[in-house]
């Protein structure tokens, strides 16, 4: 599903759709989408700390969506964090 979800942020880059969450994003800026990442992960860490899984799922989701437009804001191909994570843990079973 994240490959989905990036494929979609990315369509919405290319094709920006009326009252779509992500184009707002995209035409608020760089600061914006780093306002809202770290907004998110301040929420995730509430959310491991106390407020059990489903809330730290939940969470999780924003920032993976969050990091995805900012990835697509900057043109960086999610193909390059797949070939940083394989290069870090190259040889590990």
């Amino acid at each position: 599903m994240i490959y989905r979800l990036n494929e979609i942020i990315e369509n919405r880059k290319k094709n920006p759709r009326p009252g779509s969450y992500t184009n707002t994003l995209f035409n608020s800026g760089q600061d914006r989408i780093l306002q809202k990442i770290g907004e998110e992960s301040t929420e995730l860490i509430l959310a491991a700390s106390n407020q059990g899984d489903k809330r730290l799922i939940e969470e999780m989701t924003d920032l993976f969506y969050h990091s995805l437009v900012l990835l697509a804001f900057r043109d960086i191909p999610f193909s390059e964090i797949e070939k940083e994570m394989e290069k870090r843990h190259s040889g590990i079973s």
